[in-house]
């Protein structure tokens, strides 16, 4: 026989695991606790245009796929061109798309499409600290960044304050500046004057993601760094930050796209925005760790086959049928006819509905019970007699059907996903008990029966039950381990407590005896007494009991009388 202790070991490793394999499958796919919940996707479409050079020459396109940045994962990419080779490389940390073709005439026309889920648990971010450019300015533009760059530092006190310093003598347009200006665009200025300073600086590309936009430009902004933190400044008006619905396309420095083979290259982009359920999104993210090599254990139902998902979602309802049974047989104490015979019956509600599903039951078990007992009168051995009842159980269900559907109630016709065989020692177990005690334990069986089913159904179709159990299944192991605790109990069921109903009225109500006071005052009064000092009471307990035996003529230590 197994311990107390090894037993409460064992249930408290089972629901640990099951809480754990929950926090793993929350975690490591973003599983939501509850259904409904939805996710952004966004649906980037980049479009490429150039004219290739004259004659049949050869083109090479490399254009930078988006970088990583806090907040957003990008879970897909595809590409569309006809008869160009594509490849996906990796430089230096920097991923991009390269098409290549022999011979390219007339316009040409590429689509990259990246997929981008908006995603609050990404940290990532592939933002790298640039070097400062040794390269020299040729005059006269070498002296005005030398001058911008020195009424800045005038004004600062660290890297960020002298970006915004920087930005105010640009956009004052003295003659450095536009000296500058006409050469360089305003980022780049800006980059210039942060570099003479000695501050580490870079150029990067963002995009603006408005829903239903079409043919938008990047927009430029500068990352100012200092040592390993950065900030992102507007160089038209020395805001910082990016919203959370821009994107930051290139980071490194260098351009989007170059082009070997053609000429005025242009890129625009288009975008549209989803909402997606969180499970779905979890899904693609499981795809992203899949494709980077460093995929996941994958726990959940999903990584099946779509049929056999379709099987599992109401197989893993099961243990939550029978935790409802458990809880209902041992805790409250109803009772049933037949062990898990209910569980059966509340997934035979969820393919029909509960109003058919239950006139559907009692009217098959009802026939069945007036049709079983004229078979009692054969005298039949039981293994004929149970499979007479089976086969009159298809016949009751095949007229039902049949008469359901010549009145035009098509919903009659869902009677055929009754368990058959259940059914059939429903209607004999119940017969058998008609015959030794009674119509009365028949209705309460039945009732018992019926009240447990609904109950089970209430649970499993409830739209976050049906959640949970598909997508964690660590919740099995907490089930489990609820119905050993349950199994466990050997105290009274909650049914019984109505026996000790008369006694607490007598407690609460009257005095016993001679008493002067309410029984369930003076109970009170002791239990107060001897909470507080249980020495003194103890004692004074045994000498009124010795008083009360001489009283009676009783001897205080053999008991007898004297």
């Amino acid at each position: 026989m197994v311990s107390r202790g090894v037993f409460y070991f064992v249930t408290a490793i089972l629901f640990l695991a099951g809480i754990l394999l929950i926090g793993y499958q929350h975690i490591a796919y973003d599983l939501p606790f509850l259904p409904g919940q939805e996710r952004e996707l966004w649906n980037v479409e980049a479009k490429i245009e150039f004219e290739p050079d004259e004659g049949d020459t050869p083109a090479q396109i490399r254009f930078a796929q988006p970088a990583v940045q806090p907040g957003l994962t990008q879970v897909k990419q595809t590409t569309s061109s006809l008869g160009y080779g594509i490849g996906y490389i990796n430089r230096n940390g920097n991923g991009y798309v390269e098409w290549t073709k022999r011979s390219v005439s007339g316009e040409q026309v590429l689509y990259y499409r990246a997929d981008i889920l908006v995603d609050p648990e990404a940290k990532l971010s592939s933002m790298r600290v640039p070097s400062i450019s040794q390269s020299v300015e040729s005059e006269p533009y070498g002296t005005a960044i030398r001058e911008l760059a020195n009424a800045a530092m005038q004004k600062s006190a660290d890297p960020f304050s002298l970006a915004s310093q920087a930005i105010a003598e640009i956009k004052k347009e003295s003659e450095s500046a536009s000296l500058l200006l006409s050469r360089y665009s305003r980022s780049g200025v800006l980059v210039r004057v942060l570099q003479a300073a000695g501050i580490h600086a870079r150029e990067i590309g963002v995009l603006t993601l408005e829903d239903g936009r079409r043919n938008r430009p990047l927009e430029s902004r500068v990352a100012v760094f200092s040592n390993d933190k950065y900030q992102i400044f507007n160089p038209q008006d020395g805001t910082t930050g990016i919203n959370q619905n821009q994107l930051i396309w290139t980071n490194n420095g260098n351009p989007i796209m170059t082009l070997e083979g053609g000429k005025s290259a242009r890129v625009s982009f288009s975008m549209l925005r989803h909402r997606i359920s969180a499970v779905q999104a979890g899904k693609l993210k499981a795809g992203v760790e899949k494709a980077s090599g460093a995929e996941l254990v994958s726990l959940s139902i999903d990584s099946l086959p779509v049929e056999e998902q379709a099987m599992f979602k109401n197989i893993l309802l099961l243990p939550i049928g029978v935790l409802i049974v458990v809880f209902l047989r041992i805790i409250v104490g109803i009772k049933t006819s037949g062990t898990f015979m209910p569980v059966l019956i509340a997934m035979s509600f969820l393919q029909t509905n509960l109003l058919i599903g239950l006139i559907g039951f009692i009217a098959i078990v009802g026939v069945g019970l007036v049709v079983r007992s004229w078979l009692s009168h054969l005298n039949l051995l039981l293994v004929a007699r149970i499979s007479a009842v089976i086969v009159m159980v298809i016949a009751i269900i095949g007229t039902f059907s049949v008469l359901s559907y010549k009145f035009g109630l098509t919903e009659g016709l869902k009677v055929t996903f009754f368990p058959l065989i259940i059914l059939s020692w429903t209607i004999e177990r119940m017969s058998i008990i008609w015959e030794e005690e009674g119509y009365h334990e028949v209705i309460k069986q039945g009732g018992g029966s019926l009240f447990v089913a609904v109950c089970a159904f209430i649970a499993m179709d409830s739209a976050l039950v049906q959640h949970l159990t598909f997508n964690f299944i660590g919740l099995q192991f907490v089930i489990l381990a609820l119905v050993l605790l349950m199994g466990n109990y050997t105290g009274f069921r909650l049914a019984e407590l109505k026996r000790f109903k008369p006694l607490v009225s007598q407690i609460d109500t009257f005095k016993n005896g001679d008493q002067k006071e309410k029984e369930c005052d003076r109970l009170s009064r002791e239990y107060k007494e001897l909470k507080a000092d249980p020495h003194n009471v103890y004692r004074k307990w045994k000498k009124s009991a010795q008083d009360n035996l001489k009283k009676n003529g009783l001897d205080d230590e053999s008991g007898e009388t004297k």
